[in-house]
């Protein structure tokens, strides 16, 4: 069995493989309009699928199926679409789904945090040449953790629309709420309606997918179960083992951006003696970290505190609060897998 501790590695990463890796994660490698399933229940899921169709298509008219099948005429639409909606809804599927259907000859796929480490690693002006020219970008997670970073993207943005760039994007947050209850600067705020402007907001309701293929909460282990599960696990591939408040703490000299090198290689991740994280800035790199996790779809094993339950009440009730239930829905899932 090999085991290894995430612990143990800091990984690096050149600006050319942050670039190289700006593709849709694995787990949405076949991801298509056609295989996206609409809740009958939420007629606003097929609405943004057939809106997303025709951005696609450079707002091609959509066909409808049906006796008396007509083109459903696309409307007029800005550079950008923003998808808007609870997690667990399937916005990061369309996103991809976009990203394989668009025709482009350069187009590109990130999470927000992935850009504005590019930004950090090959500087902003080099980032602006990287991009000038691309057909599409795509951005997904696009929440708010710093003024500066939204602020960064928001310059990006604002370069890259006049070049002919299109742009799709998902947030658990309309564009000009971004910030609401975290921060309340008026040069950040007008920063934010300048970036909505590019884009046209779609909205998405729904349950929780994840939620619906789940009964009960995350999973917690005792210690001889859990060393059954590693076990298990390591019979077919590599595990990682490590104590849960080191790990925490271990992700804080881990830039996000290299988080997903992090668990390169991993194929069931372990964590021992979960306790609630009281810490906002530790709390909110545990979620990126399980952002990557849930992107290459890595069961996690754990033991102590049930992972659902790792966010202190009042982060639950904070700013943040729509990012850490989006965590807790794919903890549910990873721990269940």
């Amino acid at each position: 069995m090999t085991v290894v501790h995430l612990t143990d590695r800091t990984p690096q990463v050149s600006g050319a493989e942050m670039v190289a890796a700006l593709v849709p994660p694995p787990q949405f490698d076949g991801a298509t309009f056609e295989t996206y399933r609409a809740d009958p229940a939420y007629p606003s899921q097929q609405d943004a699928k057939d809106v997303l169709i025709g951005f696609s298509r450079g707002g091609a008219p959509v066909e409808r199926s049906g006796l008396f099948r007509r083109a459903k005429k696309a409307p007029e639409m800005k550079p950008g679409v923003y998808l808007d909606g609870g997690f667990g809804v399937g916005k990061t599927h369309l996103l991809a789904a976009i990203y394989h259907a668009m025709p482009a000859r350069r187009k590109y796929f990130g999470s927000f945090i992935e850009y504005t480490a590019l930004v950090g690693a090959l500087g902003y002006q080099k980032t602006v040449e990287l991009f000038r020219g691309a057909d599409l970008l795509c951005i997904d997670e696009f929440e708010l953790d710093d003024p500066g970073d939204t602020m960064v993207m928001t310059r990006l943005i604002g370069e890259l629309v006049p070049t002919g760039t299109k742009l799709a994007a998902t947030s658990n947050t309309p564009p000009n709420a971004l910030g609401e209850g975290r921060f309340a600067a008026q040069d950040f705020l007008r920063e934010i309606h300048t970036m909505a402007a590019s884009f046209q907001t779609i909205r998405i309701d729904g349950t929780d997918y994840r939620q619906r293929a789940i009964d009960g909460h995350s999973i917690a282990l005792d210690d001889g179960a859990y060393a059954q599960a590693l076990a298990d696990a390591g019979a077919r591939g590599a595990v990682s083992d490590d104590e849960f408040s080191a790990f925490v703490t271990h992700l804080a000299a881990v830039h996000p951006s290299r988080y997903l090198r992090l668990i390169d290689g991993v194929d069931t991740i372990g964590l021992r003696g979960v306790a609630q994280l009281q810490d906002q800035s530790a709390a909110l790199r545990f979620v990126a970290f399980v952002d990557r996790a849930y992107d290459a779809q890595i069961p996690i094993r754990a033991t102590g505190e049930t992972l659902d339950g790792v966010f202190a009440p009042e982060m639950l009730s904070g700013g943040y609060r729509k990012k850490y239930l989006r965590a807790i829905s794919r903890l549910n899932a990873l721990t269940n897998s």
